[in-house]
């Protein structure tokens, strides 16, 4: 890559055989320059330790940005006290682990009210998550919120229902977001449309300020926009199609940004992966 504006490229890894051997072995199979993994079950609750040499390695290396996914179970908006409880220790988990891999960010879902007022989910984050934000050190992790789809009592799911958010945790410094293509364009931004990247991005920029903006997840869209399905589809397959990627590699507020594609292909080996990574730096490097 040839500056620091240049967007890395690279993928959700594998980790078999250990945190950084597995997922640094993967990150080579499929040519990436950036990494995202989890550092827990992604469907569970446990909140594992780490392994101290799997931990250095990966911290002491400087030439793959790494960041942490939280898990899917993850709520801030739930109306269950057991459920914002695990939830709150299951964030605290991974920014720690994320500290202890080196990580610049952890991504988590910006997550649903259920059955209570959105006016109650808000206020609840107020109060339990901003002091969470207040624990991270000054040398991070970033927490990086990720609007979904659009399903359901979704808190957030278009760039400008990350206004509220945002002000509910007082824009704290720590605070970043990672947008989603597929569940950007799932909820209605037609990143597809003419224009249609740079109205996303001007809403957002708009909605939470410039430099924000922290990762992408680039992932093309089984369904058409405004589906409010979260289904992914390798890069120029979808409904999206390479274009807009194109277009989001270069646009001047996703410079530098890593791009992390979260596609269909592990099964295979990682080999659609690989090819979805050769796509993006193609439209990045043209």
């Amino acid at each position: 890559m040839s500056s620091s504006s240049t967007s890395p490229i690279g993928g959700h890894v594998l980790v078999s055989g250990g945190l950084a051997t597995g997922g640094l072995k993967y990150a080579a199979r499929i040519g990436a320059e950036a990494i995202q993994v989890f550092v827990a079950n992604p469907r569970g609750w446990a909140l594992p330790e780490g392994r101290a040499a799997e931990d250095a390695r990966l911290r002491d290396q400087d030439e793959i940005p790494v960041f942490v996914h939280s898990p899917y179970l993850v709520n801030f908006g739930t109306p269950s006290e057991a459920t914002l409880e695990k939830s709150l220790a299951s964030v605290r988990h991974s920014l720690d682990r994320g500290r202890a891999i080196g990580a610049r960010g952890v991504v988590v879902h910006t997550g649903s009210a259920v059955s209570q007022s959105y006016d109650a989910a808000m206020k609840q984050i107020h109060e339990h998550v901003l002091p969470l934000l207040d624990e991270i050190p000054d040398d991070g992790p970033d927490l990086l919120l990720e609007p979904m789809a659009g399903q359901g009592a979704m808190l957030c799911a278009k760039a400008r229902d990350l206004g509220a958010y945002f002000a509910a945790l007082e824009h704290h410094p720590r605070l970043g977001v990672c947008l989603d293509t597929c569940h950007a364009f799932a909820a209605g931004h037609d990143l597809a449309a003419p224009g249609g990247v740079d109205a996303t991005l001007r809403e957002l920029v708009d909605t939470v300020g410039t430099g924000r903006l922290k990762l992408v997840h680039a992932n093309d869209s089984k369904d058409v926009c405004g589906s409010c399905k979260d289904r992914h589809e390798n890069i120029g397959a979808g409904h999206i199609g390479e274009a807009p990627f194109a277009e989001l590699l270069r646009h001047p507020e996703a410079a530098g940004v890593p791009f992390i594609i979260e596609t269909p292909g592990r099964e295979e080996g990682g080999e659609p992966h690989r090819r979805d990574i050769e796509t993006l730096k193609r439209l990045r490097d043209a």
